[in-house]
C-alpha cells in the first residue's frame, strides 16, 4: 500500500531514513543488518522502519525467523512528478551535459591562452 505524498516527504525527512534506503537500494536486508551501521538500538530502527512502510518507500516479509526489508523503488514517483512540476527538478541528462561543457570550455592545454 503506497503512502501519501505527505508520509513519504515525512519519512524522507530524517537523516537515518534517508540511509536506510540508500542502504536498501542495494538489495534486501535483514533488519539485523540495516541496524548494525548505526549507533541506536534496534527497537529505535524498527520504529524508522515502520515509517518507511507506512509511507510505501519499503515492505518488510518475515522469512523464517528473520525479518527482511526491501525497497519499494515506485513509491517515489508521485513525489517525484510533484517535484518536477516546479520545473526545477527536471531529471539531468549527464552525458549532454558534459558534451555542452566538452564544447564550450577549453580544453587545458598548460598555457594560458584562455585567459587573453
Amino acid at each position: 500500500m503506497t503512502g501519501s505524498i505527505d508520509q513519504v516527504f515525512a519519512a524522507l525527512a530524517d537523516p537515518t531514513r534517508r540511509e536506510i534506503l540508500r542502504m536498501l537500494l542495494e538489495d534486501d536486508m535483514a533488519v539485523t543488518d540495516v541496524a548494525e551501521p548505526f549507533e541506536m538500538s534496534l527497537a529505535a530502527i524498527s520504529k524508522h522502519l515502520g515509517v518507511l512502510t507506512a509511507a510505501g518507500l519499503i515492505s518488510q516479509e518475515k522469512r523464517g525467523r528473520v525479518k527482511w526489508c526491501r525497497l519499494e523503488p515506485d513509491a517515489l514517483r508521485d513525489a517525484s512528478v510533484w517535484m518536477q512540476g516546479f520545473g526545477q527538478f527536471e531529471p539531468v541528462n549527464l552525458e549532454a551535459f558534459e558534451r555542452f561543457l566538452a564544447a564550450e570550455l577549453p580544453v587545458a592545454s598548460g598555457g594560458d591562452e584562455a585567459a587573453g
